[in-house]
């Protein structure tokens, strides 16, 4: 019977308490240097993002003062045709000086109507360009980081 004491499979006397005192320590401190490197890495993408974001608000805001401008650029060219137009049309002194006047007119409008929007487009899709141009950037380099690790 005492055979079957000193065998008994439910004994503590094959547990070290310092050695569980030293792998529980090893784990900790594991878990402690990953959690601060996860923190850092986390930091640092918090702060690249938000100059990222910084950057791109700055690009729409100046996108958006170009087009703008180049609005009222449209606007006032379309003024002053308009009112050159008015000016001849006062001076007409026939019907088919004014078919010709306003014939010239509306081929001439349209042109200049066909060239602003081509303007726009070419500046609207510049700084689409622009704006998507950072952000891609940053989340590739996001992406990139994130596979590293």
């Amino acid at each position: 019977m005492a055979n079957a004491k000193n065998s008994d499979v439910f004994s503590f006397s094959a547990f070290d308490p310092s050695k569980f005192t030293e792998t529980f320590r090893d784990f900790a401190e594991k878990g402690a240097a990953q959690s601060k490197d996860a923190y850092a890495k986390m930091k640092t993408a918090a702060e690249e993002a938000s100059k990222t974001v910084e950057n791109t608000m700055q690009t729409a805001q100046a996108g958006t003062v170009e087009l703008g401008l180049k609005a009222i650029e449209a606007l006032r060219t379309n003024a002053d045709m308009s009112l050159s137009h008015m000016e001849a049309l006062l001076g007409v002194k026939s019907v088919a000086e004014l078919v010709e006047l306003q014939t010239a007119f509306l081929r001439k409008q349209a042109e200049v109507t066909v060239e602003q929007a081509k303007a726009m487009q070419e500046a609207a899709k510049k700084v689409a360009e622009t704006v998507t141009k950072q952000g891609k950037e940053a989340a590739d380099k996001a992406m990139s980081s994130l596979k590293v690790a």
